[in-house]
């Protein structure tokens, strides 16, 4: 059967990754049959959301092995789709489990594969956005299937009311793809909103001076509702906050209504994951930092003495609280 699929990661209690959610509200305008494909436990009860989401038919397998071994089984099994059913476009969000899995079925099937789309122009058309989010590409797309990599954040995620034919995936795993196996997982402490869904985002860099003044966003963030910190590549790499925080073109991409960046140059590559910030704040004490050509308000002056100062002038507003 011809038509859009779209690989959707899921969590064991059937949850769904957003990122999956938004584009197949994007697909949904591009016509033809629009499928998804889940893969692990949880994937059958995440069938519902995604037929809200426009799924007309989701491929689903609860089994176990998809979660427990990386990328080989999931990739073998969206290899035996495609070969049963010969789907014109598949569409990926740009995380890692994906990455790894869209990569594989690239080497499978021969087929092109295209990173970092930021819009889908038609079944065979894209865009990326190079130069650091300075200038838009439209890209070609080739192969059969053709395979797209999007960017998180570049639609809304909106249901549309519809549901789903859940159909099983029955593949057999051989034990040449189960060798890589997960053998522990960690789950960070959260609390607040979701970096990428939070309204306020402050972001810290190596302005900050060292990782114990993070401190200062975390305790600004509990003053502001719906508030998340976030940090660049650079203080992430030298270990001062986990991957998590991480913005940017191998981090999370954010579009909140307010994005302050504190102790942060500016790079390219950072701008590219918090341009779609509706109003952004630059601190900093280099008056020729280039985030200062893209901020609505700029402070020259020492960081960590700015958002002293601005959590003093919070707290004088709320009373504390947020």
């Amino acid at each position: 059967m011809a038509g859009v699929w779209v690989y959707a990661e899921v969590t064991s209690d059937g949850g769904v990754d957003t990122a999956a959610l938004e584009i197949l509200t994007k697909a949904r305008t591009l016509g033809g049959e629009l499928a998804a494909v889940a893969l692990g436990p949880g994937a059958s009860a995440a069938a519902g959301r995604l037929g809200e989401h426009g799924a007309a038919t989701v491929y689903a397998s609860d089994d176990e092995v998809f979660a427990d071994y990386v990328a080989q089984p999931a990739a073998h099994a969206l290899h035996h789709l495609v070969e049963k059913h010969a789907p014109e476009l598949i569409l990926f969000a740009t995380n890692y489990d994906s990455r790894d899995i869209a990569g594989r079925l690239s080497a499978k099937t021969g087929s092109p594969l295209m990173s970092n789309a930021t819009d889908l122009l038609g079944l065979d058309r894209a865009r990326t956005a190079v130069a650091g989010g300075a200038t838009l590409v439209d890209v070609a797309l080739e192969g059969s299937p053709r395979l797209v990599l999007v960017r998180p954040k570049s639609f809304k995620a909106e249901p549309s009311g519809g549901a789903a034919e859940l159909v099983p995936v029955d593949v057999d795993v051989p034990g040449e793809l189960r060798l890589a196996k997960r053998v522990e997982r960690h789950e960070a402490a959260a609390s607040g909103p979701r970096l990428e869904d939070a309204g306020v985002v402050l972001a810290g860099g190596r302005g900050l001076g060292e990782a114990g003044n993070f401190k200062l966003l975390d305790e600004l963030a509990s003053l502001i509702p719906n508030a998340a910190v976030g940090a660049t590549r650079a203080v992430v790499d030298a270990g001062w906050v986990p991957y998590a925080y991480q913005i940017g073109q191998t981090g999370k991409a954010v579009k909140p209504d307010v994005y302050i960046a504190a102790g942060i140059s500016g790079a390219t590559q950072h701008i590219v994951g918090m341009k779609g910030a509706k109003r952004v704040v630059a601190i900093n004490k280099d008056d020729d930092a280039p985030i200062f050509q893209m901020a609505d308000f700029g402070v020259v002056g020492d960081a960590l003495k700015v958002l002293e100062q601005l959590i003093d002038e919070v707290r004088s507003r709320t009373g504390g609280a947020p």
